[in-house]
């Protein structure tokens, strides 16, 4: 076994470069030639007096032997690798550096659900010494799989090709989704996760371990560059696949911020952050969903942005059927926006931006949420017949709504107790100016329970000083005091009754569900990146994790199998596959690599799926 060296020319651009691939001599009757074990590749940095040492190592792993002398660290880890290489590599597959143009692309069926069909073949038998077993390169394997069938149902590779990404390029966005679906984090954790940890390799026939990290970052921004077009034909897979009409588009924003300052990135802005996280500059993300929770289109701005500013700029060119309906909150619902939607042809199903509140119980009826809890729904239609009205009444939300306005009242009459208690105090504040100002910031800080009373100040005598403070509750007719637990939605889909306006706009707390999946189960908060780019890159990925995450739990769901991301995950990550060594009688080598075997749980979900529960198949090496 050496390394050679080959001079190649570039026909492209006539650039000239060096190859390195290990080679072994074969004899065949009175003729020896040269086998390439392996492409090394380009970026081959071991010097020329260390190859010697790397081979011989090679040779002793695979011979099952352990060194008596440590060798140098970087020509350990060297050997381990490209032996594990020789390993796990299938026959008949090419041996490629994740330099040259690999091959990511599993189909027909996922190659047969993940090419098991060589541990199909007849029994063989070996005699070995058992005490010599070692278990080696251990490496998960269950998220990869369902994440590479996944990839493969909505056709991405294709899309790619169809985009002009090369070969290398492929294999790093197939590594950083299944590696954002599995151990979610930055691009830098991504990229230890592949070299470390992952199998992927071994499905796609990948050297991520001769990836340079620089490589997921040019990827990213190669993702960005094509990011409408990716959307777009990725949305089209995903309709044929599963038949969805697109007559519902959910619109809503949410945030997530940076660690540090960030001070290169124009859209790294204070704002209003819906992780309490008011120390960090943020970004928003917006999210155009269909009715089945898949996104239609997404997008960055700045961490600042004004949620009512978005909506034209997300909407434009979605190519949305005539008379789609669109669903959003109040913070998106402007007189402006519900202007535009019916200008452009859509309906709409918003919250209303109205601040008093009504309810009359004897006019409204009775359904039931996915929780069992009771809404009660009055639906009132405008006089001009356009727009109906569904107003709301959830004993849930009262119970929360008074807790809150219940809260704010004792504080605020504790506030004004002590101010009355001071003026029997010698050194309490009497001015009557003070007393009034103060009062004046009680109002203020009460989150508006100072607007339901009626306070009345009397001054002494002299005119200067306040006597005595009264006051009393009287609360405002339509407002959370008299009405908690109401809110109302505004349509101008008038043909529909109360109940299914009502479980249609529902679908908004889907969408919320989205965003905590996305920044709870696949890594999108925090962002690491300075610069706007790669920020934008991070959150795309993310968002392209999502569709594959969201395409394995719709097929999950349709088995009988309805279950959280983070719980698939945990499921998944059992597997791993590990490669074990035995000597065997006539002195030879014997190295098996396959998974480890699936667990009830985990053969549920490859039966759901209609995946081999033991991916990767098995891999024998004698030497």
């Amino acid at each position: 076994m050496f390394i050679r060296k080959t001079k190649t020319r570039n026909k492209s651009d006539n650039e000239t470069y060096f190859t390195y691939r290990l080679v072994a001599s074969e004899r065949t009757g009175k003729q020896v030639r040269q086998i390439t074990l392996l492409n090394l590749g380009r970026q081959f940095d071991l010097p020329q007096s260390d190859w010697q040492a790397l081979c011989a190592r090679i040779d002793a792993l695979l011979a099952g032997q352990v060194g008596m002398l440590a060798e140098p660290e970087i020509i350990e880890v060297m050997a381990q690798r490209y032996a594990a290489r020789l390993i796990a590599t299938r026959p008949g597959a090419a041996r490629s550096d994740a330099g040259h143009q690999p091959p990511p692309t599993p189909s027909p069926a996922v190659q047969a659900s993940l090419f098991p069909a060589s541990s199909a073949s007849s029994a063989i038998y070996a005699e070995v010494d058992i005490a010599s077993l070692q278990l080696t390169r251990p490496r998960s394997v269950g998220v990869e799989a369902v994440g590479v069938a996944a990839m493969d149902w909505l056709g991405i590779d294709q899309i790619l090709r169809d985009l002009d990404f090369n070969g290398v390029q492929r294999a790093a966005v197939v590594g950083s989704l299944i590696g954002r679906m599995a151990a979610p984090g930055s691009e830098l954790a991504t990229w230890r996760w592949l070299r470390e940890r992952s199998a992927l390799g071994e499905l796609l026939d990948v050297d991520f371990e001769a990836m340079p990290l620089i490589r997921l970052y040019r990827t990213s921004d190669l993702l960005v560059r094509h990011r409408d077009k990716i959307e777009t034909a990725l949305f089209g897979r995903i309709q044929d696949l599963f038949g969805l009409p697109v007559t519902v588009t959910l619109y809503d924003l949410t945030n997530t911020y940076f660690e540090g300052t960030a001070s290169g990135n124009a859209k790294a802005a204070r704002g209003r952050s819906k992780e309490k996280r008011t120390d960090c500059p943020l970004v928003t993300l917006g999210l155009v969903l269909d009715g089945s929770g898949f996104v239609r289109r997404s997008k960055m701005f700045a961490g600042n942005v004004g949620e009512a500013t978005t909506l034209e700029e997300m909407l434009d060119g979605l190519t949305a059927p005539k008379g789609a309906l669109v669903i959003m909150d109040a913070g998106i619902a402007t007189a402006a926006n519900v202007a535009w939607l019916i200008k452009h042809g859509y309906r709409y199903l918003v919250v209303s931006r109205e601040r008093s509140r009504q309810f009359d119980p004897d006019q409204a009826i009775s359904t039931l949420t996915a929780s069992n809890e009771t809404v009660k729904l009055q639906r009132v239609l405008s006089e001009d017949g356009t727009e109906v009205r569904l107003y709301c009444h959830s004993e849930g939300r009262k119970t929360k709504e008074t807790a809150i306005t219940d809260r704010f009242i004792t504080r605020f009459e504790a506030g004004l107790t002590t101010l009355a208690a001071g003026l029997a105090k010698p050194h309490g504040q009497k001015k009557l100016s003070d007393i009034q100002r103060r009062i004046g910031r009680l109002i203020e800080k009460s989150s508006g329970i100072g607007q339901h009373y009626e306070i009345t100040v009397t001054p002494d005598e002299t005119g200067t000083n306040a006597a005595s403070i009264t006051w009393v509750k009287v609360p405002l007719e339509g407002s959370m005091l008299t009405h908690p637990g109401v809110y109302c939605l505004r349509s101008n889909e008038t043909t529909w009754d109360a109940a299914t306006l009502w479980h249609t706009y529902t679908m908004l707390t889907d969408l919320e569900a989205v965003f905590r999946g996305l920044k709870s189960e696949l890594g999108l908060r925090p962002v690491f990146h300075h610069k706007a780019d790669r920020t934008e890159g991070h959150l795309f990925i993310t968002v392209l994790a999502y569709q594959l995450v969201q395409a394995i739990r719709r097929k999950l769901e349709a088995a009988g199998e309805p279950l959280s991301w983070t719980r698939l995950r945990e499921i998944l990550s059992v597997q791993q596959r590990i490669t074990a060594t035995f000597q065997q009688r006539d002195g030879r080598t014997l190295h098996v690599r396959k998974a480890t075997v699936a667990e009830p749980a985990l053969r549920r979900i490859y039966d759901g799926l209609a995946l081999n529960a033991s991916p990767g198949g098995i891999q024998k090496l004698t030497v």
